[in-house]
């Protein structure tokens, strides 16, 4: 199957390749105008989604016409939800959210992820400006959704969840920003706050040129499903506990 020439022109001014310091481009798809329902509000959203290439050396043309044929419904590809003038407001909120199928989708009390998600839109709302980053092959904290189903099960057995993790084999955390970044990057120039309780994400942020200063947590949705959880994630994985979501300024 070929596209068509006249849906090619459509197309064609929609997609813009963001080049990476190595390997492929991205190809990154957008805006797309997406009304959301946020509880009571209805708020319309700018969506973008992106896709590695194949080589540094792919055109816009390339991408559409290997379409038919990449099999994408196969595997996981991120996307971002942007709301306000994102590229040029003086103060914006991001959130870059691990996919979680268990709480994004099915509202699992055994994490606080879907009441994140949902929370973080909240915000960017209020704030006027920001940017949702909903990133692919981060299920689990980048074990993928099996093998996190078997995590639950051993923490069904007495293991936490950093222990689970680590009985089959993976490290505490397998997630890479890198290609989140570089998106980032092409939309906006200036600072950014991002929303997390995990200082060490922001700091691999920065490390790789994310420009912030500061982060805003977001503490809530705790239950006796999730306590031992979260405790976890703030004496092993260094979250800072922070109940009343303050800004928190680093050195």
């Amino acid at each position: 199957m070929v596209i068509p020439n006249q849906v090619s022109r459509l197309l064609k001014d929609k997609i813009t390749l963001v080049k990476l310091p190595e390997g492929p481009d991205l190809a990154l798809v957008g805006p797309v105008r997406l009304p959301v329902q946020l509880e009571e509000r209805e708020i319309t959203f700018n969506w973008y989604t992106w896709l590695r290439t194949e080589s540094a050396s792919f055109e816009v043309e390339d991408v559409l016409h290997i379409l038919p044929f990449a099999d994408l419904a196969s595997y996981q590809q991120s996307s971002v939800l942007v709301y306000g003038d994102f590229a040029n407001a003086e103060h914006t909120l991001i959130r870059m959210h691990s996919i979680c199928h268990t709480g994004d989708i099915f509202g699992s009390k055994r994490c606080d992820c879907g009441y994140q998600l949902r929370r973080s839109m909240n915000m960017i709302v209020d704030n006027g400006s920001g940017a949702l980053f909903y990133l692919a092959n981060h299920e689990g904290r980048g074990i993928g959704l099996f093998s996190k189903s078997l995590a639950y099960l051993l923490q069904e057995e007495g293991y936490d969840t950093v222990e689970a993790n680590h009985a089959l084999g993976f490290p505490d955390d397998l997630r890479s920003y890198d290609e989140a970044i570089q998106v980032l990057q092409a939309l906006r120039q200036k600072p950014v706050s991002l929303i997390t309780n995990n200082p060490r994400k922001l700091q691999s942020l920065r490390e790789k040129g994310l420009a912030s200063d500061h982060h805003v947590s977001i503490w809530g949705d705790v239950s006796q499903h999730n306590t031992r959880y979260l405790a976890t994630k703030i004496e092993k994985s260094g979250h800072i506990y922070n109940p009343l979501n303050e800004t928190v300024q680093l050195g």
